[in-house]
Order: structure tokens, then sequence, then C-alpha cells
């Protein structure tokens, strides 16, 4: 397998930067699935101002920023240093917002003040075993937090650990990531195994247009 670091790395060069506004004129907001202005936003959370959030893989910060910008204490973590760069960047001054390079399962069994949520937009729990990441998740949740994630829908036939592959220039080969994908009955068993409760996992249809590919979330608690 690729070093993550460098994947993720390569994977934010070809990365569009989000949108100074988007349809509503907001210059911050919060976007579950690969489609713009499209889907449910932070209320998933269920977290008021105040509240202390994870996003793990927060990316180039977008999702992390909206949540700082109502009043969450907002912190993202990501393996990749350039995908942090743009973040802090783009989003430098924002009050409440702490963004951190690190491995998302070492980041949680380090963490000791714990969290009313922890989130994923295509993120670390696409990438990093359940079976290391659930539970891990799930001791850093305070009583009643939310773990919310969101990734594309299994391609049928195709569960558990898949590859999935970067791609660099033409003349190279592409880097190599693992993936878990599961069914939503299946997401829910396995948090369910993990001592999760309230366990909902619902395919989001695509917008209209000539996309058909929906966006599976994922939302449970403590």
């Amino acid at each position: 397998m690729t070093d993550t670091a460098i994947a993720w790395d390569t994977y934010s060069q070809q990365r569009p930067e989000r949108r100074p506004t988007n349809a509503r004129g907001e210059t911050t907001w919060f976007n579950w699935t690969q489609y713009p202005d499209h889907g449910p936003g932070a209320e998933l959370l269920e977290v008021d101002a105040g509240s202390r959030v994870l996003d793990l893989g927060c990316g180039k910060g977008g999702n992390a920023a909206h949540l700082a910008a109502i009043g969450v204490q907002a912190v993202g973590i990501d393996v990749s240093p350039k995908q942090l760069a743009a973040a802090r960047e783009r989003w430098a001054g924002t009050p409440q917002l702490h963004f951190h390079q690190a491995d998302a399962v070492r980041f949680l069994q380090q963490d000791r003040v714990g969290f009313d949520a922890v989130y994923s937009v295509y993120g670390a729990v696409w990438f990093v075993d359940p079976a290391l990441l659930l539970p891990a998740a799930r001791e850093r949740l305070r009583p009643g937090g939310r773990l919310v994630f969101s990734q594309r829908p299994p391609v049928e036939g195709c569960y558990g650990c898949q590859a999935s592959y970067i791609p660099r220039g033409p003349d190279d080969e592409p880097l190599v990531v693992k993936r878990w994908d599961f069914e939503p009955a299946d997401w829910e068993t396995l948090l369910e195994e993990h001592g999760y409760a309230n366990v909902e996992a619902t395919v989001l249809p695509a917008p209209p247009g000539n996309r058909t590919t929906g966006t599976l979330i994922v939302r449970a608690s403590a």
C-alpha cells in the first residue's frame, strides 16, 4: 500500500478549491455529499454552539470552518500536510477552529477531552479499518454524542476491504489506499456490535441530472 500521507497529498492537488460562496451566497456551509448544494447540513450532528466536534479527514477544512462559524469548537485532523496547509491558509484566524496532522485512530486514543460529535465526509471512516476506528470513536464520544459519516455506496458484490486508486501522471502507476465498503444494513450491524445505538444507514439519491450515484449517510449515537 502507498504511504497514506503521500496518497492524500497527491489527491489534494487534484481537488478543486471550495467555492467562495454556495448557491445561497453563504461563505461557509456543510456538505455531506459529492454534489454541490445538495442534501442535509450540519443539523445531522445534533450539536449546539459550544459543543466540541471532530472531523476525521478534514481535507481543506470547509466543513469544520462552517461549524466554527456557528459557534462550535471544531477540530479537524488529516494525514495530508498539503491538505492541512490549504485549510490553514483559507481559514486562518477563524475562532474555535483547530487543525492537526494526525492518524485518526491514534488521535482518538490520545484525546482526553471527548467530543459531542465525530464525523467523516468521504474521510477516515471510509479509509480506516472499522474494527479499529469505530471503537476508538465510541470511546471519545460523550454520552449521547453522535457519529455521522458519508461516503459512496458500495458497488454491488464489492464489500469489505477494497483497493482505492489515486491517479498520478500519465506515465506513473496510481497510488493505492485501502477503503471499506458495506451495504447500509451491514454498517448498522457493525456499529451496533461496537456499542452504538440509534443506528441508521441510508442512501440519499443523487440530485436530478445525468449522475445517478447517491450518497451513503450513516448516523449513530453513543
